[in-house]
């Protein structure tokens, strides 16, 4: 296991809802419709809450070095 591997610690679930909800609207024509973004949020929030009912981590690795913290909470 790498050194970069032993960093990995839990990621934020807001972090994780905001990046689902992109993923969701990305690259759709719907992207841009209020409702679009709306209804992604809300699904997004949805998948997430059922992951973590799942038991399941979602791990993040901290940002490079020389690089801002573009994370939500970061205390590094």
């Amino acid at each position: 296991m790498s050194d970069a591997d032993d960093e990995l610690v839990p990621a934020d679930p807001r972090d994780l809802v905001i990046s689902v909800a992109m993923a969701l609207t990305s690259d759709s024509r719907l992207a841009k419709a209020q409702a679009a973004e709306a209804m992604a949020n809300v699904v997004a929030e949805r998948i997430v809450e059922r992951l973590q009912r799942d038991g399941f981590v979602v791990s993040r690795r901290p940002p490079a070095g020389g690089h801002p913290a573009l994370g939500r909470g970061f205390e590094g």
